[in-house]
């Protein structure tokens, strides 16, 4: 199947065209979200039995959020970010291994692959609670407050969930924060408690709904 466009279309009166993809695209993209699902699940599972702390942060949580609301807006996230306790990390990292991860790191990102073949993309990613994400963010990472996804896997708390989301600031962080305030679940209510900074980024979000 060739991807390459054999023209430029003329704007005046281009007519659209399709491709066959095949019906194993579907199962490719069913099996997709199945296994960073089936990733998250194992995961916490592990944690959960051994009584480890920890938090459900980034694209996971926020879809648990926003299905509270609307499934249907829920958006797929290919790996899976915890926060955890730096001093949990050697039972952490037993734990894991026990249930098939691997440990590795990268770009100082502490990380599990899913086996000896996982990619980094799609791995276990841990973030320590008190400590900066980043060297250029506001605030440290948050204690761990969570609560119980139906699922059985713990989330972070919402406004925790929105401060890590505003200080990240990336592209996808803004998108799954405006998903947020579409569902009525972030509005400016949240303002007054927020680092100047970061009240300015919520502001801006509330202000450009469609980006």
């Amino acid at each position: 199947m060739s991807t390459t466009p054999s023209s430029i279309p003329d704007p005046a009166g281009w007519t659209s065209t399709t491709v066959s993809m095949g019906p194993e695209i579907l199962d490719r993209m069913e099996r997709a979200v199945t296994k960073v699902r089936e990733r998250l699940l194992r995961a916490t599972k592990a944690l959960n039995q051994a009584g480890i702390p920890y938090a459900v942060v980034g694209g996971h949580a926020v879809a648990s959020w926003v299905a509270t609301i609307d499934e249907g807006a829920v958006r797929n996230t290919r790996d899976v970010d915890l926060l955890v306790r730096r001093n949990d990390l050697p039972v952490i990292t037993s734990v894991l291994e026990q249930a098939g991860f691997v440990a590795g790191k990268a770009m100082d990102v502490v990380l599990f692959r899913d086996g000896e073949d996982g990619k980094p993309s799609e791995a276990i990613h841990l973030l320590f609670a008190g400590e900066k994400t980043r060297p250029d963010h506001l605030l440290p990472a948050p204690e761990i407050e969570t609560i119980d996804d139906p699922a059985n896997f713990r989330v972070l708390q919402l406004e925790s969930v929105l401060i890590m989301k505003l200080m990240s600031n990336r592209d996808k962080d803004r998108t799954h924060l405006r998903d947020l305030i579409a569902l009525g679940l972030i509005d400016a209510t949240w303002l007054p408690n927020l680092p100047t900074e970061l009240a300015a980024r919520l502001q801006h979000l509330l202000d450009t709904p469609d980006g």
